[in-house]
């Protein structure tokens, strides 16, 4: 068998992180290796053990010493999902460990180079080798996640829903590839009259091209994922909002809540909120109900329309995942109607 490479001492740490997630502690793991083996883990556990100093590479530490009868543990390597914090980067040089590997960089409290770097202080009596961003993506999309799952929790928490209406379980969004964005909710807008709406908002507040995406009774915020990262890449700013009744926003249990302009009517009071200004709209096909009628009520902050004519699988996960019965389906049934109302409108010459 080949000796085992750091990815995979990383790979252990990683199921540590997760076990700690599984707990509602942050999901951070930790590996001592000897001479190529695995002799202690650690995985996060201030929470749970009432225990300040019960991070991940302590709690790993604290179990090698035990099995090797040492406090020193020089000829041990330490694998983290997490740079150091100044106590775990203390503790190991205590430890006198040869070298240490970790993941993901921590801009807020990292000891190894982020906010400050302690193994690099020759003044101290020990020096240990460090190695940053092993599996670094791996690794921060595990926190990133566990935080986003945390935030949601929390505004669910202090966001009550409407005894009229449904919310989708988060569970339902977890595996979705390609939508990494942070999740954005508000309650408060007037129009809203207390439901909860999702949306996205990224890249700069002051970038020159403002986009503000669409989408149809078919789809939601993730229609646009490509988009959304190609405009970023260029520096602009996009808002994804999902309408109420579809994506992560809240769904009215009644179709008759859905009319074109209550719906124009919150995202007006939504653009108006974040602070929209000549905003280019980008409708999702070419019979979008909304665009037309938001461009026509504000024409300082809408500057233009354009189609970007995607089509989507309506079997697929990503698109089925707002709407795990019949209940939910409201907002998809309402726009579908007014869409086919639209068309014959269209053929028929009616204004």
């Amino acid at each position: 068998m080949p000796p085992l490479a750091d990815g995979d001492f990383m790979q252990v740490a990683l199921a540590q992180a997760r076990a700690a997630a599984a707990l509602a502690e942050v999901p951070v793991g930790a590996v001592v290796v000897r001479n190529g083996q695995v002799i202690a883990t650690g995985a996060n556990a201030p929470i749970g053990a009432h225990d300040p100093s019960a991070h991940a590479e302590i709690v790993a530490l604290r179990a090698a010493a035990q099995l090797l009868g040492n406090y020193r543990l020089n000829d041990c390597e330490l694998f983290v999902t997490l740079e150091p914090c100044a106590m775990c980067a203390g503790a190991i040089l205590q430890a006198r460990l040869k070298r240490v590997v970790f993941g993901a960089h921590d801009p807020k409290a990292g000891a190894a180079g982020s906010v400050l770097d302690l193994f690099a202080n020759r003044q101290l009596n020990h020096q240990t080798q460090v190695q940053g961003g092993l599996l670094q993506d791996e690794c921060a999309v595990l926190l990133q996640d566990f935080f986003l799952r945390r935030r949601e929790q929390t505004y669910e928490n202090a966001s009550p829903l409407r005894e009229d209406a449904l919310r989708t379980p988060g569970g339902r969004f977890a595996a979705l590839a390609d939508y990494p964005w942070v999740a954005h909710y508000v309650s408060d807008l007037p129009s809203l009259e207390g439901l909860r709406l999702h949306y996205l908002d990224e890249g700069p507040r002051d970038a020159q091209q403002c986009y503000l995406c669409l989408h149809d009774a078919t789809a939601w915020s993730y229609v646009f994922r490509e988009q959304i990262a190609t405009w970023l890449a260029a520096g602009h700013r996009v808002v994804a909002a999902d309408l109420i009744g579809f994506g992560m926003s809240d769904k009215p249990k009644k179709d008759g809540w859905h009319d074109v302009d209550r719906h124009c009517r919150v995202l007006s009071e939504l653009a108006q909120r974040i602070g929209l200004q000549r905003c280019v709209l980008l409708q999702q096909n070419s019979q979008e109900l909304l665009g037309p009628v938001l461009a026509a009520s504000d024409a300082l902050r809408y500057i233009g329309i354009q189609t970007a004519g995607i089509s989507v699988d309506s079997g697929a996960d990503a698109y089925t995942a707002p709407f795990p019965d019949r209940g939910h389906q409201a907002g998809p049934r309402a726009f579908t109607r007014m869409a086919l109302h639209k068309t014959r409108d269209i053929e028929s010459g009616s204004p």
